[in-house]
């Protein structure tokens, strides 16, 4: 099978964005060579858009972004085993090259050897053909649709997120931010068991979606202190959080997290900010707030499609737009100026639907 066409969103520069062809490459023998259906737009693929790189990430040459995707298997390389040409897939961007401690512990997401697609270097998965290691492509049932299928890779922050802050039967929360990741939170946190979540955010829109999904109540953010914010959170729940889960990476909301939390109680950082931040961290020391990072995801996939399959969640009310592949600079500007909740490409002209 040859295939000529390879239709990829590139970044060049900061605010360089182009529609390109681009080689189809050859699965090595541990590979497969993926059809791609669906790519959601992430923050993170915004921030590089914008600004070019990061504290650890730095653009220094042309790249194509994405690392929310599925698709479909065209080609298999010799050695896969578990995988065969017409599987639908969604992909873990995020493979350890090397077998290191962190690996053989379970916690491959904090190995320095992980290659992560749509990450600088690496090329993602905004394109009409991709390839990846076979290993970290999951089989998805035909009840979980493709768009479902790169909804797994926001899901699975959500799920690393909530065992990391131990979310267990009748706890309460405070969820900062109700965009993608904060309503995945959402969503994660009552399937665990959750019995009341409070979830803040700047935008009405995004508070009236997080009511729909199951938020107990929802504090619009204001001016206020980071201490005012959780006097609220409080005066919401009628009592302090067990967990606080920060998925905006905004220092205000960080401080508020210690804030309310109560003693003893756990704040999972999700959202990734600047590289240093100011925190009231007597306040944490003295009432023994936990305060955990979270970073990415591992063991996550298998959970997170048995959770799409079963119907325990609903992650399709989060797609508000959807783009053809050709109109990829016009669904970042859209992503850009904060409409709706996930902007979807879709990289197969043959099937734009969901």
């Amino acid at each position: 099978m040859e295939l000529q066409e390879n239709l990829s969103v590139v970044l060049h520069a900061a605010g360089d964005l182009r529609l390109e062809q681009r080689p189809v490459a050859a699965p090595r023998s541990h590979e497969v060579l993926l059809k791609i259906n669906s790519v959601g737009i992430c923050g993170t693929d915004i921030h590089f858009w914008k600004d070019g790189g990061g504290v650890r990430f730095v653009i220094d040459k042309p790249w194509t972004l994405g690392h929310e995707f599925s698709g479909t298997v065209v080609k298999v390389g010799s050695g896969v085993q578990h995988l065969k040409e017409g599987d639908r897939v969604a992909i873990e961007p995020g493979v350890p090259r090397e077998n290191d401690e962190f690996v053989r512990t379970g916690r491959y997401n904090l190995s320095p050897t992980s290659f992560a697609s749509g990450i600088p270097p690496n090329n993602g998965g905004m394109c009409q053909y991709y390839v990846h290691d076979a290993s970290y492509c999951y089989k998805i049932p035909d009840l979980v649709s493709f768009e479902e299928g790169a909804l797994v890779e926001p899901l699975s922050v959500a799920i690393h997120a909530c065992r990391r802050a131990e979310v267990k039967m009748g706890c309460r929360i405070f969820i900062c931010g109700a965009g993608t990741i904060g309503l995945m939170n959402l969503l994660v946190a009552k399937a665990m068991g959750a019995a009341q979540v409070v979830i803040c955010d700047l935008l009405s829109d995004r508070l009236k979606m997080a009511k729909e999904m199951g938020a107990d109540y929802t504090l619009k953010v204001e001016k206020e202190t980071a201490e005012e914010m959780a006097q609220k959170v409080k005066a919401s729940l009628g009592f302090m959080p067990d967990i606080t889960i920060e998925c905006t990476g905004a220092e205000i909301c960080m401080q508020a997290g210690i804030y309310a939390t109560r003693s003893g109680g756990v704040l999972a950082l999700v959202g990734l900010g600047h590289e240093f931040a100011n925190f009231p961290i007597l306040h944490a020391i003295i009432r023994e707030v936990d305060i955990r990072g979270v970073f990415k995801y591992c063991n996550t996939w298998p959970t997170a499609i048995d959770m799409l399959a079963s119907k325990r969640i609903d992650v399709k009310p989060l797609v508000t737009h959807r783009f053809a592949l050709k109109e990829a600079l016009k669904a970042f500007e859209t992503s850009k100026k904060g409409v709706g909740i996930k902007v979807m490409l879709k990289c197969d002209p043959n099937h734009l639907g969901q």
